[in-house]
């Protein structure tokens, strides 16, 4: 994903809230989130090229996320899916903190990135660009294409309109959720990061919702994790910069986590 913006344990009715979008190449082949027979506890997309996933949940409350970390002077062509990095700890039993420490001598073999991995108790952030892990505590959060919070114009913008809709009185409805996450308000020229890619590509990132002939933004993800173990998932894709389908929609409790 390229933009994650989430809360952990600050809503009296809800221990994890997350609203994203996926961004790429509109030719990179992928499946939409569901559950699958080769992984029946896990509900997430599929990346048919690299394999893995970009986020998912799974019935046992264990949650993941990525964004690639934007430098493309470091790329390494034959570096492997960093995608499968969110789908080994979803269909694992580590905890997260476990699950970093596990993977951090080879973190080193893949192209910049970032996780987050949660579950019933906990909330960790990692990169392979920045410090060491950090375990989250309660509060609001934002992540692109840098480190944690990195101030870009889009998750400064992302975060103020997500931290207004989850401070209401009454948690708003799904929909305003999605219309966060479809502002395509770009940045002024004096607001944007230089990380690389050339004047006109950093103007058309900015946005919270990324369209361009070539590359944007896929799909979106709302993701609720209720105090009392109810899940919601909602997913709507997209096909270049218009909406393919109406949201979809999961929802079941949480069951019993494996030990190990």
């Amino acid at each position: 994903m390229c933009l994650m913006l989430f809360a952990f344990r600050i809503h009296h009715d809800y221990r994890f809230i997350f609203a994203g979008n996926r961004d790429e190449f509109y030719d990179r082949p992928t499946l939409q989130a569901a559950f699958r027979e080769e992984d029946p506890g896990m509900l997430a997309g599929k990346d048919l090229q690299g394999g893995g996933t970009w986020f998912g949940v799974t019935r046992e409350g264990r949650f993941a996320g990525l964004t690639n970390y934007r430098d493309p002077k470091s790329l390494k062509k034959d570096a492997p899916s960093r995608g499968m990095l969110v789908s080994r700890f979803l269909t694992g039993s580590q905890s997260p903190s476990a699950y970093i420490d596990s993977m951090k001598k080879d973190a080193h073999i893949y192209n910049g990135f970032n996780l987050i991995l949660g579950n019933r108790d906990e909330l960790s952030w990692y990169s392979n660009r920045g410090d060491d892990e950090r375990r989250l505590g309660p509060g609001m959060y934002g992540l692109s294409n840098h480190l944690l919070d990195t101030p870009w114009p889009k998750v400064k913008r992302g975060k103020a309109e997500f931290t207004r809709l989850i401070s209401e009185t009454d948690m708003p409805g799904p929909g305003a959720f999605f219309s966060l996450l479809e502002d395509r308000t770009q940045a002024d020229d004096n607001e944007l990061p230089d990380t690389g890619v050339g004047l006109e590509r950093e103007r058309m990132l900015s946005a919270v919702f990324v369209s361009s002939p070539d590359y944007g933004t896929c799909s979106s993800t709302l993701l609720l994790i209720g105090s009392d173990d109810h899940v919601t998932f909602m997913e709507r894709t997209f096909n270049k910069g218009s909406a393919h389908t109406s949201p979809s929609r999961y929802d079941f409790k949480i069951e019993p986590e494996r030990s190990g």
